[in-house]
């Protein structure tokens, strides 16, 4: 199966398993005027401490990066896929509007976002998270945050929550999707029991 990335003029439908909702989320990648959307739907969450902070101007440098799900053409939900190697990749910034939580969006922006890592020749992608349990039933797994050093040294040790992060690191070895089997787990990054 060959895997394509979705660029800004295109756009795909969600699995209908995925979204209990009559209308099926489009997924894409953002555009420019997604980024006060994209801020109105992390602000709440960076508030709550849920997740981090992200600023309109980082928002507009890092468009990018994030998938949007968008439901009656307004963006409900989002997420975004950061390289640090080639063979690294984080999802971060994973968010859905509260109205819509139990619709399958974050499933969904996250199997998008593990396909787009794959689909660049990453091997693996973590998650640094407050809610280890929903990317555990994706069939990501605990590791240690100390073996992400290049995690932690761009962004760990420049957030204000260094001493005091309450974040589980979980990874997903991308040999797994389209159901084949890792043979081991990817080399990058050791489980944490």
């Amino acid at each position: 199966m060959t895997l394509a990335l979705i660029s800004p003029e295109e756009t795909l439908q969600a699995d209908p398993l995925l979204s209990r909702e009559d209308k099926l989320p489009i997924l894409r990648k953002a555009r420019l005027g997604d980024v006060p959307s994209l801020f109105e739907l992390i602000h709440p969450h960076a508030l709550d401490q849920v997740m981090l902070p992200r600023s309109m101007p980082e928002l507009y440098e890092n468009v990018w990066e994030f998938t949007v799900a968008e439901l009656d053409g307004q963006v409900a939900g989002c997420g975004a896929l950061r390289f640090y190697s080639g063979e690294l990749a984080e999802i971060r910034s994973l968010c859905v509007d509260p109205a819509r939580k139990a619709a399958g969006l974050g499933r969904a922006i996250t199997e998008q976002l593990l396909r787009e890592a794959r689909s660049y020749g990453a091997k693996t992608v973590f998650a640094l998270t407050v809610v280890p349990g929903f990317f555990a039933k994706m069939g990501f797994y605990p590791v240690e945050r100390g073996d992400l050093p290049l995690k932690v040294w761009r962004d760990c040790l420049q957030c204000e929550k260094y001493y005091r992060c309450d974040e589980k690191a979980m990874a997903f070895d991308l040999a797994k999707l389209h159901g084949r089997k890792a043979s081991h787990r990817a080399a990058l990054i050791k489980p944490h029991p």
